[in-house]
């Protein structure tokens, strides 16, 4: 008597079954809870910047999308499972007394429900779960339009495959998981139920069994039919030729096209012979229809287009590929927006135009504006410096790493300024500040915005009376250049501890609640509000502070501080005594990410810059509409081309994006008190801002709504400026052939200036004033060199105009190809090879004691024609890795043209040496000086020491020399920049009279 197969799983115990149900809803809270939470908490959030319609139409669509195909996918495999289970057979054979299969059968069946329902609804949930993050899909399928533009090949709308084409091919590959899902599940169903046995040499298979395997394999192969023909269209952005070009190739065109629409063909009939397996109950047939197949797939679609691409293009390729050069150059400016509208080209011969009687470079009136402008000052460097400087004021203040650079009409003069906000830094609270009352509930905000002319330095004097006496009575100041916070009488900080009539920068609300520092931390939140206690948020060393604003969500009532307890994980949020009903929290207080949150469908630049409009300070934050799947186009990878020497040192984040189209349709700005968010559009030709309107209606305002005075500080941005030169680098040239040969190709520069790991990054383009040929008069613009292909001569200067009249106008101006022009690689070697430079850096660093760090090399055009490259220097101590205060101070500026090297304490100096008589244009920087080498400084009251001559004078010329050089010395050991800068004026002044002493 055989054994009896067992009747299902083991039973479980009351109290087992208590404890798995159990751990079941704790494991589903500790799964669910937290993503309930943060939705509401963000639905909350959504409504307090009144964008309460993008979260609740995201979160609707993803629904929809995540029922639909949950619906669709677990249907289809249901219906394969229960018509595999009806039609299985009536009496099933047991092999023996071990069949496995029996013990499955006999499990299924004692538990139908939990497999035939269970299966399906795990897998439809899972493959909902998958979809719903594909709602932009489905979006922009609804609401996408025209582009005005139709692809080259099948004479169809861009629309198409911008928002459709990607749609088609998700519901294609859903219906590709779900049958092929259905086959196997049907397929194991009629094993386990006996429609399928392997016993004997060829098995056997059921009517029923053989029927539905063929129509789900026939479903799978129609359905292969179909994304043939969506193939072709994909075949437009064919990566075959990258990285030479990107889109339909001659092969992909001439080979794989043909071969897409013949396997097409051939899976229609084999779908057909697959369905004709059901009537003829001959599996030859099926079985044939999927080898022809599988054989064609490979030799029709593989094979064929490689023997074309070997023995037909390689051997002709310049010719056989102009064609499709051609589209892709087209495509590529369309979408990059590189079109001849937007880039003006000209000509410029990398050397200045000369006065026919003086053999001067003769100066245009644009040189005096970019002379005057000169920019000596680098953000990039400079964060420690305005710490340093007294404009920290507190320790739990700070200003963000690079600072930022934004242009200013004070006094009735254009300038640009290096800018920054002082921010609540929550990482530089110590000690009793870091308690979560203090932190959360008197930390809370920033507080006044500071600006620098860019082109100015004040000098520091000495710090022994005797040298800070003779330092002002000198031309040059004496002592080491430092940012200036004043212009005459009117501070240009603007804050609570500045008064109003001293601001030059009129700020009417300095407090900062939204910042870029401020939310470094995870636990990034403020909590304020009155609730009828005494003001307790820090504003001032003697005030303290009530916000009044607009911003944060309310956690008056229970069930919110509920809410923020579980989200924060912070359970003072329930019992603290200082949330009251009057309280609200603040968080989310990034600007980028704010921008991100309440648009997602835009691509944020990696810059968010403040800027004081109309009395208020301002986040400005520029946005992106991104695409992927431009016909022809050729694609980048956002973080690739953004990356540059700064990024590399300040780890800033970079967008991590495939594009093959970009615009600049979307100027958002937040403000700093109340964290409004608003988003203008700035580009009403883009259709895919357009589809986005048509999402989202009434989020994004009208360019009409933006004022002149937010218009006035909006700068090209950054990223995509980076993104467009590095196109610019190839899709400048027009012929296909030179293209093909890549001989005219541009190349981004490395970064001369940088040490170490950033040593091999790109030069980042520079913000400079630059002033405009046809007016003369300064132009804000966002800058960059280019240098020959693999070589470090200068080929291209591109300008990308920031100015309200002329925003968004890229200028090239084109070197010849032949130019010996140095590239800024050849400059910067020129420049600190020379040999006064080469002394002077050994002196000023001191055997390691001090550093120098080189400001960013600006690239000038001046003398209609000519190329000026300027420097500046600054030396900051070298701590040797202790935290002992440390920070860049000007010491020098050098300047190049063609083969010549200026290098002096001013930019005048440096003019002087490399394009006489321009120097005089810089004399409009009052505040611009730093000590000359060569100043001779007197004790006060005694006049210029007169330089000693004869025997006796030249032993005292020594002696004065061997002083000077042992006070340069001691100064250097002890670090104090002021006193190495006085002892080096002492040295030139030795070494003068040394030289001009008697035998």
């Amino acid at each position: 008597m055989g054994m009896r197969p067992p009747t299902g799983l083991p039973s479980l115990s009351r109290r087992s079954r208590i404890l798995l149900v159990t751990a079941l809803v704790l494991a589903a809270l500790l799964l669910v809870g937290p993503r309930l939470t943060d939705a509401y908490t963000n639905w909350l959030w959504f409504g307090e910047v009144g964008f309460r319609g993008v979260f609740t139409r995201v979160l609707l669509t993803r629904v929809v999308l995540f029922l639909v195909v949950a619906l669709v996918v677990g249907v289809i495999i249901w219906v394969s499972l229960l018509l595999a289970y009806r039609s299985r057979p009536v009496f099933v054979p047991v092999s023996g007394p071990g069949d496995p299969i029996a013990r499955y059968r006999t499990t299924v069946m004692g538990r139908l429900r939990l497999f035939g329902i269970g299966i399906p609804l795990v897998i439809g949930v899972l493959s909902g779960l998958v979809a719903q993050s594909s709602w932009v899909t489905v979006q922009l399928f609804l609401h996408g339009g025209s582009f005005g533009i139709k692809d080259p090949q099948f004479h169809i709308d861009v629309g198409f495959y911008a928002f459709d084409l990607p749609f088609y091919r998700m519901v294609l590959n859903w219906l590709f998981v779900a049958v092929v899902i259905a086959f196997f599940a049907n397929l194991v169903t009629h094993y386990v139920f006996g429609g399928l046995r392997l016993a004997g040499r060829e098995g056997t298979l059921s009517s029923a069994a053989r029927i539905q395997l063929a129509v789900l394999a026939g479903l799978f192969v129609l359905l292969k039919a179909i994304a043939y023909w969506f193939d072709r269209y994909a075949l437009l952005s064919s990566t075959r030729k990258e990285p030479t070009f990107s889109g339909g190739s001659y092969t992909d065109i001439n080979a794989v096209l043909p071969a897409k629409l013949i396997l097409l063909s051939i899976a229609v009939i084999c779908a057909l012979a697959f369905f004709a397996g059901v009537v003829l109950r001959d599996l030859r047939i099926p079985a044939m229809a999927a080898a022809l197949l599988v054989l064609s797939s490979v030799l029709v679609g593989a094979v064929w287009p490689l023997l074309v691409e070997q023995f037909s293009v390689r051997p002709n390729a310049a010719t056989k590929e102009s064609a499709y050069i051609q589209r892709n150059i087209a495509a590529t400016r369309d979408a990059y927006g590189l079109t001849p509208d937007k880039v003006e080209y000209q000509d410029y011969k990398g050397e200045a135009t000369t006065d026919p009687v003086t053999k001067q470079p003769l100066m245009v009136p644009a040189d005096q504006a970019t002379i005057k402008n000169i920019r000596l000052l680098d953000p990039n460097l400079l964060t420690q410096t305005f710490i340093q400087r007294n404009q920290q004021l507190q320790n739990f203040y700070g200003f963000p790493d690079p600072l930022d650079i934004d242009r200013y009409t004070i006094n009735g003069q254009m300038g640009d300024y290096i800018v920054a906000a002082r921010e609540l830094q929550p990482q530089n609270l110590s000690g009793n500040q870091t308690d979560w009352i203090n932190k959360h509930t008197v930390y809370t905000h920033g507080n006044g915005f500071v600006a620098s002319p860019a082109n100015q330095v004040n000098v520091a004097p000495p710090k022994d009376t005797a040298a800070a006496q003779a330092a002002a009575g000198s031309d040059s100041g004496g002592g080491y250049g430092y940012p200036t916070f004043n212009l005459g009488d009117l501070s240009t900080v603007s804050d609570l501890f500045t008064p109003k009539d001293k601001e030059a920068i009129k700020l009417d609300q300095p407090r900062i609640y939204y910042g870029e520092l401020i939310s470094k931390t995870d636990a990034d939140y403020a909590i304020v509000g009155g609730n009828n206690q005494a003001p307790r948020e820090y504003d001032t060393p003697t005030d303290q502070y009530t916000y009044s604003g607009a911003g944060g969500v309310s956690i008056g009532n229970w069930f919110n501080r509920f809410a923020f307890a579980a989200k924060y994980a912070e359970r003072n949020i329930l019992f603290s005594g200082a949330i009251g009903s009057d309280s609200k929290i603040i968080f989310n207080r990034n600007p980028r990410d704010r921008v991100q949150q309440v648009a997602p469908w835009l691509t944020t630049d990696g810059d968010a810059y403040p800027a004081v409009v109309n009395g208020r300070m301002l986040w400005i934050v520029d946005g992106y509409t991104t695409l992927d799947n431009y016909p022809y186009a050729q694609r980048t990878s956002l973080d690739g081309v953004v990356e540059d020497s700064i990024d590399q040192t300040t780890g800033r984040l970079l967008p991590r994006k495939e594009v093959s189209y970009i615009r600049n349709s979307v100027k958002a700005t937040v403000d700093a008190y109340d964290g409004t968010v608003t988003l203008y559009q700035f580009d009403k030709t883009d259709p895919v801002l357009k589809a986005w309107s048509g999402v989202f209606p009434n989020t994004v305002k009208p360019e009409s709504a933006i004022s002149p005075e937010l218009r006035a500080h909006f700068r090209y941005p950054e990223d995509l400026f980076k993104v467009q030169r590095e196109m610019l680098a190839t899709y400048h040239v027009d012929d296909p052939r030179e293209f093909f040969t890549n001989n005219a190709f541009w190349s981004v520069p490395n970064d001369p200036t940088q040490e170490g790991a950033a040593s091999g990054a790109h030069q980042p383009p520079y913000y400079v004033l630059v002033g405009d040929p046809k007016t003369g008069k300064p132009e804000f613009s966002l800058t960059s060199v280019m240098v020959g292909y693999k070589r470090n001569f200068l080929s291209a200067y591109i300008q990308a105009h920031s100015d309200p009249d002329n925003y968004g106008k890229l200028t090239v101006l084109k070197l010849p190809p032949d130019s010996q022009t140095p590239g800024p690689g050849q400059t910067q070697t020129s420049m600190t090879t020379n040999d006064q430079v080469s002394r002077d850096r050994n002196l000023l660093t001191g055997g390691n004691v001090n550093k120098i760090k080189y400001g960013n090399l600006l690239t000038l055009p001046v003398g209609d024609g000519g190329i000026l490259y300027v420097e500046p220097w600054y030396l900051e101590r070298n701590t040797g890795g202790t935290n002992a205060p440390s920070f860049p101070q000007l010491v020098k500026v050098l300047a190049s043209y063609r083969d010549k090297v200026g290098y002096g304490s001013t930019v005048k100096e440096a003019l002087e040496q490399v394009l006489p008589g321009t120097g005089s244009a810089a004399t409009d920087q009052p505040n611009q000086t730093v000590a000359p080498p060569n100043q001779t400084v007197a004790p006060p009251n005694q006049g210029t020491v007169a330089p000693p001559t004869g025997s006796t004078g030249k032993d005292a010329a020594v002696k004065q020399l061997n002083d000077a050089l042992k006070a340069v010395q001691d100064a250097q050991k002890s670090g104090d920049l002021g006193s190495l800068g006085k002892a080096l004026e002492n040295l030139q002044t030795a070494v003068n009279a040394y030289q001009t002493a008697g035998p």
